[in-house]
């Protein structure tokens, strides 16, 4: 029995694994090709709608009514609303009028299902867009899903789709801003949702810092306070006055992150500072206050310089736009630039100003995110990894770093997975049934591309 007996089973569970894998792998061709077909007939039964329609004096009326009496039709059929349905046979004939190839890579295979939904609602700000445009965006995005799982590629498309939009990101965004708000949506008993529409790079440095001072609270509690998620504290008691974590005589706080974070939320702001923080003294403020949002973007150097107005890459979530990226470049005290292959797109160097960690900062810049199949939780929020464990006489050296996080580092460890690392930061994943998964490093979504850069000269180097 080896050390991962544990975790796996035998050698007859690792060969049932197998045969189970090749199931999986033919049942879910199956549902593709029934998938496909449902699309087509979706939309065939739209085009049914519009023609039956054509003749009409009152068109939109006329479709709207033909449009539903199909769907209450299909409704029947699939035994869901005639809304649902009709919501369905639009996105059905968008995929097959407007996303031909997008339709045909998946049908054979080369894409999934969630890369076609990437593809279409990244297309979507293309409406104004020549065809010819939409077809160079639509091959580019299908090469590109074709390497990546859908969450590893949606913030690429986007930015890709925003490349060939008629209409700037950052103009789009401007307008979208001046609708930011704050809104309550009642709920049951007692309890409402408290809603900020906001740019997408503050509300993640929200949720960050958030995320950051409940950890803290939770990790100053006494070992025998940890428990089940439920709270000692009422959630109306948002100042902190009952806080049972400093209460003697109550019992002991086993909220769970997710409560944690929303009383920090409340506290701060009601009372400007979170009344919890355990690391207040009786005579002065804590520690908790001091804690700050992290984001890591990734911006080209002609939108730095205000040459081009293409969006930012906000790592694990989705494109920001040029202002809020030159202002964050502008403001914070430490950033890095990041050479990259001109062809492959992957990190080559990386500096960095007032740092004391290089190779942290070369693996951040290179990995951007967890370098497990699949997973895109961002760099700055993974663990790095020995390839080559340490305690096995693995060196602290860049060819055997890279970023995992917590729950694919513990996996790992603990089962029969395995990794190598090949030259150029490429990982290759061996899974329990032998199968083997290849990891490129992957290349920023925004980079410096000659072919899209306008004649204005710059005289000096970019000042970084």
């Amino acid at each position: 029995m080896d050390e991962y007996s544990g975790a796996m089973g035998s050698d007859a569970d690792v060969a049932a694994l197998v045969s189970i894998v090749g199931e999986v792998e033919g049942a879910a061709a199956v549902v593709r090709a029934g998938q496909v077909a449902e699309v087509r007939a979706l939309a065939a039964a739209g085009q049914l709608a519009a023609r039956q329609a054509a003749g009409s004096p009152a068109v939109v009326r006329a479709h709207d009514m033909a449009l539903r009496s199909v769907a209450a039709e299909l409704g029947g059929v699939l035994r869901v609303t005639d809304r649902t349905v009709q919501s369905r046979i639009d996105e059905a004939r968008d995929l097959v009028e407007h996303y031909a190839a997008t339709l045909a890579a998946w049908e054979s295979g080369r894409i999934t299902r969630g890369h076609v939904r990437v593809i279409t609602d990244a297309g979507s700000v293309l409406v104004d867009a020549s065809p010819e445009r939409r077809a160079e965006f639509e091959a580019a995005a299908i090469a590109r899903c074709e390497r990546d799982t859908p969450n590893r590629v949606r913030s690429e498309v986007e930015i890709l789709a925003e490349r060939f939009a008629e209409r700037s990101f950052t103009d789009r965004h401007r307008d979208a801003a001046a609708e930011r708000r704050v809104r309550v949506v009642p709920g049951a008993a007692g309890m409402s949702d408290l809603i900020a529409t906001l740019p997408t790079v503050i509300a993640d440095g929200i949720l960050d810092r958030l995320t950051q001072q409940a950890q803290t609270v939770i990790d100053s509690r006494e070992p025998g306070d940890a428990g089940s998620a439920f709270g000692a504290r009422g959630a109306g008691d948002a100042s902190g006055a009952g806080d049972a974590a400093s209460a003697g005589d109550s019992e002991p706080d086993r909220r769970g992150i997710d409560q944690v974070r929303a009383d920090v939320f409340s506290d701060l702001l009601l009372a400007g500072a979170p009344a919890l923080d355990p690391t207040a003294s009786g005579d002065g403020q804590g520690s908790l206050g001091a804690i700050r949002a992290q984001v890591q973007v990734i911006v080209p150097a002609l939108t730095l310089l205000g040459v081009d107005d293409g969006p930012a890459d906000l790592v694990g979530r989705s494109p920001i736009d040029a202002d809020t990226a030159r202002c964050l470049a502008g403001n914070t005290h430490s950033w890095a630039r990041v050479l990259t292959d001109p062809v492959e797109g992957t990190v080559l160097a990386v500096d960095r100003y007032r740092t004391p960690w290089p190779q942290r900062r070369f693996l951040r810049a290179r990995d951007q995110h967890c370098r497990f199949p699949g997973c895109r939780r961002a760099a700055i929020r993974c663990e790095i990894d020995h390839t080559i464990d340490a305690a096995k006489g693995g060196p602290t050296a860049l060819w055997n770093l890279a970023h995992l996080c917590q729950r694919h580092h513990s996996m790992k460890q603990f089962t029969r997975w395995k990794v190598r690392q090949l030259p150029g930061g490429v990982l290759e994943w061996t899974s329990p049934t032998g199968r083997i998964y290849r990891e490129d490093a992957p290349a920023p979504p925004v980079a410096f591309t000659p072919a899209s850069i306008s004649t204005t000269a710059v005289d000096e180097p970019p000042p970084f």
